[in-house]
């Protein structure tokens, strides 16, 4: 006779604080595999594209016109022409320079339809700063992918000059999530400026696996998913391993992932060792001192670009998508994310972080305290070449956001401030005293800038008010000829 166990009170109470704070249900009934590095993902991609019957629906933040992005516009342009019905959304700055409206011509031209998220338009004096940084692929609505893995040779490495392959994480998926997966694809196409036709697939009459997961769609300013990261932070027990390709220490976020270290918890960081964008490495790197004081460890990624964003806590919850632990991620950008409340995955998540460790350089405070990065288990090993934290370059790197936060802190205090922020603050006052002296002694230098943002914004905000203005008189006329 099989024993029915109820969940516990808390058990109710963590699943309905996760629910609301990521703003997504728990779903059962998944099957998911872990997909490691672009050629993994590559490979089950189009495969799936190519053995498509109904529809294909692509939305990447790069699609790249090399070897990688003209397979997939090969792929597409096959199945178009097949009947299938392929509908593609890339992003604007994400492709700039990347691939154009020649690249898709193919496609468009076999049936295919194109959407180019966000380019630069009047009226939108900065809508253009939101980006869809989305990665995800679902087909026939019954298989869907979600990663950090974009379309681009750039993942594969180049083997003739010895640049091996980006590391990168995504997933598979069976179950009721691609159903959602679907509908994050309509919400970005709509906001692109489409409308996809009604979808029709048969119900599932029995669940595809058992792994229970929440699809995280975020939109700007809606922050569910640095909600969920700092409930996650604040709900762990024994272990948090972070792995991102682009950590931005914000205060807050810092603070939990300082208290949960502080409280015992097995907190780990790894990030890349060498980034494709050095000014975030930098910012990334300014906020490595408060971490590491708390005890937090933080590792560096030895290869060529470290691109993935994964988390796992206490082998039991794994998340992994497109969202990086940064405020553009959080509250500026387009994401698609999954976590996956499974022991399974997230142990087999755990097993490719301590894989990961293995290929990465402990960062310390002190020379003495050095160790390599070495799995959980194992603590013998000590490497020839440490780094080092510190030093006012990467501080001086960091500025933008080292003031945002440092100086916002001082001027409010609504927090104490730590020794760590002394040479923000002085580099503060520094700038700030140069600032003064250049507007005194050459104003124009000055002037000309902010005369320029003025005019920028006056058009804009004239156009939107024209915009405004005629949606309103086609109101008042569509009401009349009502009457």
């Amino acid at each position: 006779m099989a024993t029915t166990f109820s969940p516990t009170p808390s058990r109710l109470l963590a699943e309905q604080a996760l629910s609301r704070t990521a703003g997504a249900p728990l779903l059962s009934g998944h099957h998911v595999e872990l997909l490691i590095d672009a050629q993994a993902h590559y490979a089950a991609w189009l495969t799936a594209i190519r053995g498509a019957r109904q529809r294909v629906l692509l939305e990447n933040y790069i699609v790249r016109d090399d070897e990688v992005g003209q397979a997939f516009r090969a792929a597409l342009v096959e199945r178009a022409r097949a009947g299938v019905f392929v509908a593609v959304i890339v992003d604007w700055m994400g492709c700039l320079g990347q691939s154009g409206a020649s690249f898709w011509k193919p496609l468009r031209e076999a049936g295919g339809q194109v959407r180019v998220f966000n380019p630069p338009q009047f009226g939108h004096s900065l809508g253009w700063m939101s980006r869809d940084h989305r990665k995800q692929l679902v087909v026939d609505g019954a298989l869907g992918f979600l990663s950090g893995v974009c379309i681009s040779a750039k993942w594969l490495g180049e083997e003739a000059r010895k640049i091996p392959p980006w590391r990168d994480t995504g997933v598979a998926l069976r179950g009721p999530a691609v159903a959602e997966l679907e509908v994050a694809f309509a919400d970005s196409w709509s906001a692109a400026g489409g409308s996809l036709p009604v979808f029709t697939s048969a119900p599932l009459t029995e669940p595809a696996g058992s792994v229970a997961l929440r699809l995280i769609a975020t939109q700007p300013a809606t922050a569910g998913m640095y909600r969920l990261d700092q409930l996650i932070a604040a709900m762990a027990r024994r272990s948090l391993w972070l792995t991102d390709a682009y950590f931005v220490g914000v205060a807050p976020y810092v603070q939990a992932l300082s208290a949960a270290a502080r409280d015992g918890v097995d907190v780990r960081l790894l990030v890349p060792g060498t980034s494709d964008i050095p000014l975030v490495a930098s910012m990334s790197r300014s906020g490595y001192r408060p971490l590491l004081k708390a005890g937090v460890r933080v590792f560096e990624w030895n290869g060529s670009m470290l691109h993935a964003k994964t988390a796992v806590a206490d082998q039991q919850w794994a998340r992994v998508g497109s969202s990086n632990l940064n405020l553009a991620s959080w509250l500026n950008n387009r994401e698609i994310d999954v976590a996956i409340e499974d022991a399974g995955f997230a142990a087999q998540l755990a097993e490719q972080y301590e894989r990961d460790l293995h290929n990465a350089t402990e960062i310390v405070l002190s020379p003495r305290r050095y160790r390599r990065g070495e799995s959980v288990r194992s603590s013998e090993a000590r490497p020839p070449h440490p780094r080092h934290v510190g030093g006012s370059s990467s501080r001086a790197a960091a500025g933008a956001l080292r003031i945002a936060n440092t100086v916002g802190a001082a001027l409010s205090e609504r927090r104490v401030l730590g020794d760590t922020e002394i040479g923000t603050l002085a580099l503060t006052s520094l700038l700030l005293a140069v600032l003064t002296i250049v507007a005194v002694l050459w104003p124009a230098v000055i002037s000309w800038p902010i005369a320029a943002l003025a005019a920028w914004f006056a058009i804009n905000t004239g156009i939107r008010a024209w915009q405004l203005r005629q949606l309103r008189q086609r109101r008042i006329e569509s009401s009349e000829e009502g009457d």
